[in-house]
C-alpha cells in the first residue's frame, strides 16, 4: 500500500496531517465540531479520523495544490467508501464515515474552502439493524448484587464502581455522561442527577432508592480516595483523579463475568434500562426523556427488544405458541 501511495504521489494516513495547511484544516473542523456542534471529544476523534483517511484517498489537482480539496467531489466521495466497503467495513462505520464526510464538505463549502457542496448528494449505507445485547430483570439483579457484595470490603474503589453501576442502571445515563457528572449535579435528596448529554442539552435523570443509597455510601468514603489535584467529579480514579470510561468499561466487562451474566459494556446498562422502562409500562416520550434522544424514533428501537422479549416468552410459555 505504501509503494503504491508513492507511486500516485499519496502520502500514507501519517503524512496528510504534515501537508501544507492540512494542520490547519483539520483544527478548524474539529474546532467547528466542538464549538458550534457540541459534539463529544469521542466523535470529534473519529470525525477527525475519517476525515484524514478521506483526505489521504483524495489526490490533490496538481502537485503544488497545498490540499486536495479542489479534487473533492461526490465521485471521489463515493469511491473513498466504495473503497472503504472493500476493505470488510461494518455498515455503522460506513454510514459514520459518511457522515463525517458530509459534514465536512458543508463546513468547508459554507467557509469558502471549497466551491459547492459534494457531500450533499451522498448517500449513506443503511445501519444494521443489530439488537443491542440486554440484561433481563433479574440478570440486571445479579450483576448489581454482586458489585454490592464486593463492595462489603470498604474498599472505596469498589464502593464507588457498586454506586457507578447502580446509577447507570437507575438513570441509564451514557457512560461519558457518568464520568462527566460533578457532585453539584447530583441531588440526593430528590433523587436526580443533572447530566450534560450530547450537544451540550442539560437534562434531570431520576434514579431509585438502591442508587442513592450505593450514592450515599460512596460518598462516605470518596475522601479516601481524594488526591492533591482532585476535582469536583463525583466518581474519583485511583489517583484521585476523574474517573475514566475504560475504567468504568473494564469494571463491568469484570462484574458481568463475576455474576456470570451476558457479557456487555456500560452501554448494555443504558439499553437494559430503556428496555425495563418500557416493559414496565413507561411511555415512549418519557424514556426518551430519560435517555436523552434527540429524536423519538431513536427511542423506538426498544420497543423492538421488548416485543422480541414478549414473543420469546409467549413461545416459550404458551402451549400452542
Amino acid at each position: 500500500m505504501a509503494a503504491s501511495r508513492a507511486q500516485h504521489g499519496r502520502p500514507g494516513p501519517h503524512r496528510v496531517a504534515e501537508r501544507g495547511g492540512d494542520v490547519g484544516l483539520l483544527d478548524a473542523f474539529c474546532a467547528h465540531l466542538d464549538a458550534q456542534r457540541g459534539l463529544s471529544a469521542h466523535t470529534v476523534r473519529a470525525y477527525r479520523g475519517d476525515v484524514v483517511a478521506l483526505l489521504d484517498e483524495v489526490p490533490p489537482l496538481d502537485g503544488d495544490a497545498p490540499t486536495p480539496l479542489g479534487a473533492l467531489d461526490l465521485t471521489a466521495l463515493r469511491s473513498w467508501l466504495a473503497a472503504q466497503s472493500r476493505r470488510g467495513l461494518s455498515r455503522s462505520t460506513l454510514a459514520r464515515r459518511a457522515a463525517a464526510a458530509r459534514t465536512f464538505t458543508a463546513w468547508a463549502a459554507r467557509t469558502g474552502r471549497i466551491a459547492s457542496d459534494p457531500g450533499i448528494r451522498l448517500l449513506s449505507p443503511r445501519p444494521d439493524s443489530v439488537m443491542p445485547t440486554v440484561l433481563g430483570v433479574d440478570e440486571a439483579g445479579e450483576l448489581l448484587d454482586v458489585a454490592r457484595t464486593r463492595a462489603d470490603d470498604a474498599d472505596p474503589s469498589h464502593v464507588r464502581d457498586w454506586a457507578a453501576l447502580e446509577l447507570l442502571y437507575a438513570s441509564g445515563l451514557r457512560v461519558a455522561e457518568l464520568v462527566g457528572t460533578d457532585l453539584g449535579d447530583l441531588d440526593l435528596r430528590e433523587r436526580l442527577v443533572r447530566v450534560l448529554g450530547k450537544g451540550n442539552k442539560e437534562r434531570m435523570v431520576p434514579f431509585g432508592i438502591p442508587a442513592a443509597r450505593a450514592l450515599e455510601t460512596w460518598l462516605q468514603v470518596r475522601s479516601q480516595l481524594v488526591g492533591p489535584t482532585t476535582p469536583a467529579a463525583l466518581f474519583l480514579g485511583h489517583r484521585g483523579g476523574r474517573l475514566g470510561t475504560r475504567q468504568v468499561r473494564d469494571t463491568v466487562h469484570a462484574l458481568t463475568a463475576a455474576a456470570g451474566v451476558r457479557d456487555l459494556a456500560p452501554h448494555g446498562l443504558r439499553h437494559s434500562a430503556a428496555t425495563h422502562l418500557l416493559d414496565g409500562g413507561s411511555d415512549l416520550r418519557s424514556v426518551q426523556e430519560v435517555l436523552g434522544h434527540a429524536s423519538l424514533a431513536t427511542t423506538q428501537r426498544y420497543t423492538h427488544i421488548s416485543a422480541e422479549r414478549l414473543r420469546a416468552s409467549f413461545q416459550q410459555a404458551h402451549p400452542r405458541a
